[in-house]
């Protein structure tokens, strides 16, 4: 854990705020090369990613204020705009973004699928700094564990919180009990999928529209529903399962559909 990348007086840059940008520096990159290989104007689609990153971190923030009001911050509103200090719920900023996305392209008279499948290749390539961000400042751990990955997190990091208001340490404790590196597991397993996605761009972007954004659906779908297993920090749940797997099912079945039209109404 590791939450100031730079402490000097007065100035204080946060590893998660700093990992945030790289992720969307690289993804930025990554869509203007893909636009020029496609041979089209990068501009537009830079200025719509800045548009979607905007609107990207006001969803997370909204939908994880939603499901953590209670324990966060009920008694505590003056953090509702700490973003600095972690708190985003990828589903939220996925599904404000996505609202965004549509409205431009209306406005621009851009079709929808090709843009879509254009931007599916670099979200978890975002994402995955992202997770690296949430490590450092030690959000969205995992659980309990005593495996050689496990790490412990120092008193005061939300595991320590979390584990103490359990009872399962004092507030005597120099760390928390050991815990599955959820972040890191999902960093890896994202920015595989960005690999994955990128190969399928660069063979199918003008044969099979609709191919990366349904496989972009399912891959990320099944990666954060298995996450889930493994996160330990609190929660919120719809029956059985958490809000986000909820999500994740419907996500996946949308993206299996995406898939099955792409191959019906593509030329391979």
């Amino acid at each position: 854990m590791h939450p100031d990348l730079i402490s000097l007086g007065f100035l204080h840059l946060k590893t998660y705020g700093a990992f945030m940008a790289l992720g969307f520096l690289a993804a930025w990159q990554v869509v203007a090369w893909l636009c020029r290989r496609m041979g089209r104007d990068p501009e537009p689609c830079t200025n719509l990613i800045m548009w979607m990153m905007v609107s990207g971190v006001v969803g997370s923030r909204i939908a994880y204020v939603i499901e953590h009001w209670s324990q966060e911050f009920a008694g505590h509103p003056e953090l509702l705009v700490r973003i600095d200090q972690g708190g985003l719920m990828f589903y939220g900023g996925f599904i404000l973004a996505l609202a965004v996305f549509v409205v431009w392209c209306r406005v621009k008279r851009e079709p929808i699928v090709p843009m879509a499948d254009l931007f599916a290749v670099v979200i978890p390539l975002g994402h995955a700094f992202g997770r690296v961000g949430c490590f450092f400042y030690g959000c969205c751990y995992g659980r309990l564990s005593q495996c050689a990955c496990a790490v412990s997190f120092p008193r005061g990091s939300p595991a320590w919180h979390e584990q103490l208001r359990a009872g399962l340490i004092s507030s005597e404790a120099a760390a928390a009990l050991p815990v599955l590196p959820a972040q890191l597991f999902e960093a890896v397993a994202v920015f595989v999928l960005f690999a994955a996605l990128l190969f399928l761009h660069r063979r199918f972007w003008n044969r099979l529209p609709g191919l990366i954004t349904g496989s972009y659906m399912v891959g990320y779908a099944c990666i954060r529903f298995v996450i889930e297993i493994l996160r330990g920090d609190p929660r919120a749940s719809i029956g059985i399962f958490s809000i986000s797997q909820t999500i994740s099912l419907l996500l996946f079945l949308l993206g299996c559909t995406f898939i099955l039209v792409a191959f019906r109404r593509g030329k391979l």
